[in-house]
């Protein structure tokens, strides 16, 4: 059997090969068509039995196989897979597209919301439907039969630019390499950072240290470097990434001239506004909103705004604190960009007398992954265990979660490590969904993917309290996709659960991170086995809102930056896109960017990560999530009762109610902003 059409169990890793995906993928396209024939044929009345679940059950299949391709695609990325991936990628959005255009099979559920079984369906099933309604709507199933022609071509090209794009951001950040050859230009950069370095170069038998635009090497070259120029190199590559400006792009090579993703997020923007126009949206803001909590872009902007003008005064004062000590310490007069990470990190150091190198040194693999696990598990009355299941990588482990009475309750996959075939970025995916089948209740199963540094020298990997943060944060998105206790697929674990809060409970993890009692299941110094102490927790704590100004304006600024791209902007006007980037930035940025700062190229949340017009959700959704943890501030982190109350109200329910009820329901009350305000520092200014 081909292993992509093997349903019965786990994804069969060992055995998934790139040639599988063409048959195995036609194969599940034609039986689809197969029965969307047969159901429109079919002269009964339609019913959740005899019409939704035959309907359900076959969007199943095409999106577990079409899911383990996609994310093979993501951690593996090679050549013959990338071929077989955006080969086959025309033929799902064509048949995707199909499919939410048929305007009689819209018309059937139409008639199913209209019965009267209706009433006598469960709340997650009526969501179902009135979901389906919405997304026949949005797929153009009312549309002229000449604009359903060109709405789907629309739909592929969209599909395939932005495929596209992240593979031209993944292949530029691939090129970049910096050899260094003499060790005085490695001053500053820890000692376990060079060994890794060190460990590159020997891997492409070069002698010295490589250092590459990938997350683990770049961010601490950044942060420690003391070789300014070696820094704006490395900066400047980043930051120009898939563009013009780019070390590629002035290669001879054309494969890599034509990875300037310029050209690219122009076409995506005139495809997208485009599509909106047709579904009579007066722009793409407005069809993103359509399936958010958010109303209107001007709403989004407003909230943005408020947040900004209260950011913006701790911003500046942080900015100014940076450049005095830049003059003092280091007698640079000209505070840039490629500066600022450094330079924080040494006034951090001297303020408050820790540094992250130092802190890193008590987060060993091994410790993190069992004091997360044991915080889930004190929370939410489980138990999670090492199993054994195949794997894409031989550093990808898998686990099981059980639940109080001992069953298996999920399952996810944990692939932690950078290398050169994987995207960048952190991330959860699905592979299967919790729901009722014939057998009983179907296991769900999350990805849980990051980009850290792999262990070198023998010695177990080390994290960086950061990083702790962002796996806390992927591993609130398993839990919310796990622990759900729906029994239907379309509004089951993450599905149906409105884009700007599913980062709800994925944000409402990291909070646990900065907590004593947490922390001290969590550490244990990689050469002492000491806990943390506690005089460096209260160094940690104090300044946990260290610079935190500066760096909400720098998430506003993105957010505002997607949402005007998408509500105001006009690709076939005069302004650049780089022009709106910089109107923007002048607004609200307190920092200003070199003129070759093109990381709009390399932005790949909005051109390839589905959060078009949605990036605003991280911050919005960080209101809720702050909100929530209050009730654990009140109570203590490890009171049982709001740990369940969270787990029952929010995470068990999916998408089968409206996002805001299941926050009213955990929490008694709408969210307010005083909670985010006062967890990052903006409340009073000093």
């Amino acid at each position: 059997m081909n292993p992509l059409l093997d349903f019965s169990s786990l994804p069969r890793f060992g055995d998934i090969n790139p040639e599988h995906i063409a048959p195995a993928l036609d194969q599940l396209l034609t039986d689809g068509r197969a029965l969307n024939e047969q159901l429109v044929a079919d002269k009964a009345i339609p019913t959740w039995h005899n019409f939704m679940q035959p309907l359900i059950d076959a969007d199943e299949r095409l999106s577990r196989l079409w899911g383990q391709i996609s994310h093979l695609n993501s951690v593996m990325n090679a050549t013959l897979l990338r071929e077989a991936y955006n080969t086959n990628l025309p033929k799902v959005t064509q048949y995707c597209t199909e499919l939410a255009q048929n305007f009689a099979l819209f018309k059937k559920v139409a008639d199913i919301h209209t019965s009267p079984e209706f009433s006598s369906l469960s709340e997650a099933r009526q969501r179902i439907i009135e979901n389906q309604l919405r997304d026949f709507r949005l797929g153009g199933a009312e549309l002229e039969e000449e604009k359903k022609t060109r709405f789907m071509a629309i739909r592929e090209e969209l599909s395939a630019l932005c495929a596209r794009f992240s593979d031209n951001v993944l292949d530029a950040t691939n090129d970049f390499i910096w050899l260094v050859e003499d060790e005085k230009d490695l001053s500053g950069i820890p000692v376990d950072e060079r060994q890794v370095a060190a460990e590159a170069a020997q891997e492409i038998g070069k002698s010295g240290w490589l250092f590459t635009l990938k997350a683990p090497s770049y961010g601490p070259l950044m942060q420690y470097a003391d070789n300014r120029a070696l820094r704006k190199i490395m900066y400047t590559a980043y930051i120009t990434r898939a563009s013009e400006l780019s070390a590629s792009a002035l290669a001879t090579d054309q494969s890599k001239l034509d990875w300037n993703n310029a050209p690219l997020i122009i076409k995506i923007l005139k495809l997208r506004s485009e599509e909106a126009n047709l579904l009579g949206f007066a722009n793409f803001s407005e069809l993103s909103l359509a399936t958010k909590m958010a109303d209107t872009s001007q709403q989004v902007r407003d909230f943005l705004g408020d947040l900004a003008r209260c950011a913006r005064p701790f911003a500046e004062k942080d900015l100014a604190e940076l450049r005095e000590f830049a003059f003092i310490k280091f007698n640079i007069t000209d505070l840039q960009a490629w500066d600022i990470s450094y330079v924080s990190e040494h006034l951090r150091q001297q303020r408050y007398d820790f540094s992250e190198q130092e802190v890193k040194q008590y987060f060993p693999e091994d410790s993190v992954l069992s004091g997360m696990f044991k915080l889930a598990e004190n929370l939410y009355d489980l138990t999670i265990r090492a199993a054994s299941s195949p794997t894409w990588h031989e550093t990808v482990r898998f686990y099981d979660i059980l639940d109080a009475n001992g069953r298996l309750a999920g399952q996810f996959y944990l692939d932690l490590y950078a290398r050169s075939s994987k995207r960048g970025g952190a991330w959860m995916d699905s592979a299967i969904t919790r729901r009722r089948v014939a057998a009983g209740i179907q296991t769900p199963v999350a990805y849980l993917n990051c980009n850290f540094a792999a262990p070198v020298g023998g010695r177990c990997a080390q994290f960086t309290h950061d990083e702790v943060i962002t796996l806390f944060h992927e591993f609130g998105h398993g839990l919310h996709h796990l622990l759900t206790q729906v029994e239907d697929l379309g509004v089951s674990g993450i599905n149906g659960v409105e884009w700007d809060a599913v980062e709800l409970p994925s944000q409402f993890m990291e909070n646990f991170c900065w907590e004593w009692d947490v922390l001290q299941n969590l550490t244990r110094h990689v050469d002492t086995q000491k806990k943390l102490s506690r005089t460096l927790f209260d160094k940690m704590l104090a300044a946990k809102n260290f610079q935190s100004g500066l760096q909400t304006l720098r998430q506003i600024e993105f957010a505002l930056v997607d949402m005007r791209l998408h509500s105001d902007f006009n690709p076939n006007g005069t302004q650049t896109v780089q022009q709106l980037l910089d109107e923007v930035r002048d607004k609200t940025a307190v920092l200003a960017q070199p003129v070759f700062n093109r990381s709009i190229n390399s932005f790949s949340h909005i051109f390839s990560g589905g959060y078009a017009a949605g990036y605003y959700s991280y911050k919005w959704a960080e209101v809720l999530s702050a909100d929530a943890y209050s009730l654990f501030e009140e109570g203590g982190v490890f009171d049982l009762t709001p740990g369940l109350r969270f787990r029952d109200e929010i995470l068990a329910v999916g998408g089968s109610r409206d996002a805001m009820k299941s926050f009213v329901a955990f929490r008694g009350r709408k969210p307010t902003i005083e909670a985010l305000l006062r967890h990052s520092g903006l409340s009073v200014v000093n």
